[in-house]
Parts: C-alpha cells; structure tokens; sequence
C-alpha cells in the first residue's frame, strides 16, 4: 500500500501548500540559528577586544605616569632657574638704579670741584687784604678807607654764603684738634691754646661735601708758653 492510497483525497494545490509551509518554517529556524550562531561569535569578539584594550592599558599606564611626573619635574626646574633669572635681574637693576643715584649725587656735589678750587683763589685775595688790616683801628680811617674795608668784609662774606650754598664749607680752624685730614700743620708754637690744637690759621682750608677740597695751613699749639 502506497502512501497515496491512505492519504485521504484532497486537492492538490492544498498539498502543494502544506508542503510549502513546511519548507519555510524549516528555512526560518536554520536563518535564526545562523543569526543566533553570528551573533554570540561577535560577542565573543568584542569580548577579546575589550580584555585586549584593558591589557593595553593597565601596561603603558606605569609609563605614562611616569612620563608625566618627569615632565613635571622639568617645567619646575624651569620655573625656579627663570625665577632665579628674575631675582638676578631685580637685584642688578636694583644695583645699577642705587650706583647711578649715588653717581647723580656725587656729580651735584663734586661737579663745581675745578671751578670751586679756582674762586679760593679770590676767597684768598679778600683775606689777605683784610690781614693787612688786622689790628688797625678802624676809627682812624677815612670815611673812604672804612668805606672800602667794609666792602671787602662784606664781599668776602657774601662769597663765603654763595660757596655754602654749593655744599664748599671752611674747615674749622683756630681752638680745634688738629686734624691731618683738613688741616696742613707748618709750624708749631706755643700759645694759649691746649697742646695738640690749632693756635693759628695761615691759609682757610675748605671742603666739598665731606671731601677735602683743600687742606688749612696752620701752626698747631705746643702749650702755654712758660
């Protein structure tokens, strides 16, 4: 017996139908089995990947911490030597800035210096003239000779005050220590001065500032004659 001849009569597009049915259903398991089959191998993949990147990283992370640590180091040795520069600036300009102030000031004090040395010379004529009339009473001058010993003593005062104005001031003289600084000692003398001071001037001495512009000639005290 033949399967035709249990199978109960039917129309054959029927059949053919069925069969078709069949077919597909068996076509769509095999389609999802291979997706199913694609998909875990692509997981499988990404799986690898992912533990391979974490491989990666986990050994270059010591030497790029380390990479960062030595670059660090370096820009802060740059920062203190250009902080080191900086300070090595400030203190030469600093240095230059108080040599110039210094060098200003000596100018504005020791610029007249030549000129100053020459008017001493004039300062002289004046006490000279006026030595010539030390002693002399003045009442028995003519009104034209008191006339012309007031004019020198009040010249010689007048230059005196323009030459202090100018910083050029007379070294102490008569009554003083003497001073091998400022003063030129030529003779001395006994007189009522104490031993060791001036007892008289010969030549006004004058300094600049607190330079000596010229040393006073004087003749220094040896005591009280006996």
């Amino acid at each position: 017996m033949t399967m035709s001849d249990n199978t109960p009569d039917a129309p054959k597009d029927e059949w053919d139908d069925l069969m078709g049915e069949i077919e597909s259903e068996k076509s769509s398991q095999k389609r999802r089995a291979a997706a199913e089959a694609a998909a875990d191998n692509i997981l499988k993949s990404a799986g690898k990947a992912d533990e391979s990147a974490e491989g990666e990283i986990d050994t270059s992370e010591p030497d790029a911490g380390a990479a960062a640590i030595a670059r660090i180091q370096e820009l802060e040795l740059e920062l203190a030597t250009l902080k080191d520069q900086a300070l090595r600036a400030m203190a030469d300009a600093e240095n230059v800035k108080r040599r110039s102030q210094k060098e200003v000031a000596a100018a504005r004090v020791f610029g007249i210096e030549r000129f100053a040395n020459d008017v001493l010379a004039v300062h002289d004529n004046l006490s000279r003239a006026l030595l010539t009339l030390e002693g002399t009473d003045k009442s028995t001058l003519g009104d034209n000779a008191k006339n012309l010993v007031e004019g020198i003593e009040l010249t010689e005062k007048d230059l005196m005050a323009v030459l202090a104005r100018h910083g050029v001031t007379a070294v102490a003289g008569v009554g003083t220590k003497f001073d091998p600084n400022v003063h030129q000692a030529v003779a001395n003398i006994p007189s009522d001065e104490d031993k060791g001071n001036v007892a008289t001037v010969m030549q006004t001495g004058f300094k600049i500032g607190d330079r000596t512009l010229r040393a006073a000639m004087v003749a220094v005290s040896t005591g009280k004659p006996a």
